[in-house]
């Protein structure tokens, strides 16, 4: 791993792509505080899958109602 400041990022901005590409893991700091990773980008990506959360949330059945007049006017004004 090595740890690059902004402006040498800057400056050899090649350098360091090509030293990420071959494997190495670069940070770039500021003042000596690690900013961000840099790594290769890759087109694979996880398949997504639901359901996680059920039975964990409970939608009520009137949930799409239309809102109140009183509430609707709260955010709306006067005019429906």
């Amino acid at each position: 791993m090595t740890t690059i400041n902004i402006h040498d990022a800057k400056t050899h901005f090649s350098k360091i792509i090509n030293k990420v590409l071959a494997g190495e893991e670069i940070i770039i700091a500021k003042g000596g505080v690690p900013l961000i990773r840099l790594m290769p980008y890759t087109e694979t990506q996880t398949a997504r899958k639901g359901g996680q959360l059920k039975g964990m949330i409970d939608i009520s059945p009137d949930f799409d109602a239309p809102l109140p007049k009183d509430t609707f006017q709260k955010f709306y004004g006067e005019n429906e």
